[in-house]
């Protein structure tokens, strides 16, 4: 059974940066697309990056041009780099497939952007 196991999340100034892996019990990545998720305090949980089974990304406008998305396979992680991180970015970070499948929703991981 698959698991998807966030990690990576902490505390950072704006403009630092942050990466986080997801970590799969299971090579799955090469199946199909997975993506990264944010729920921010008080808003709905969002898309943020998202990368196809052939490797293609795409990005949220407000994320475009500062959080790259990518995959090891070998290791069966998703990762996010997130740079010049600002204060609106903080959310609860969650990896999952795309379009998402509820019972792969894990624990997420917390970023906090300070100002």
């Amino acid at each position: 059974q698959v698991r998807l196991v966030e990690s990576g999340g902490g505390l950072v100034q704006a403009g630092g940066s942050l990466r986080l892996s997801c970590a799969a019990s299971e090579r799955t990545f090469r199946l199909t697309a997975m993506g990264w998720y944010r729920r921010a305090p008080g808003a709905e949980r969002e898309l943020v990056a998202k990368i196809s089974r052939e490797g293609d990304t795409n990005y949220a406008d407000s994320v475009k041009g500062r959080f790259t998305i990518s995959r090891d396979i070998a290791e069966g992680a998703l990762l996010l780099q997130m740079n010049n991180l600002k204060p609106e970015d903080t959310a609860v970070y969650y990896c999952n497939f795309v379009p998402p499948v509820r019972v792969y929703w894990g624990q997420g991981t917390q970023v906090t952007v300070s100002s």
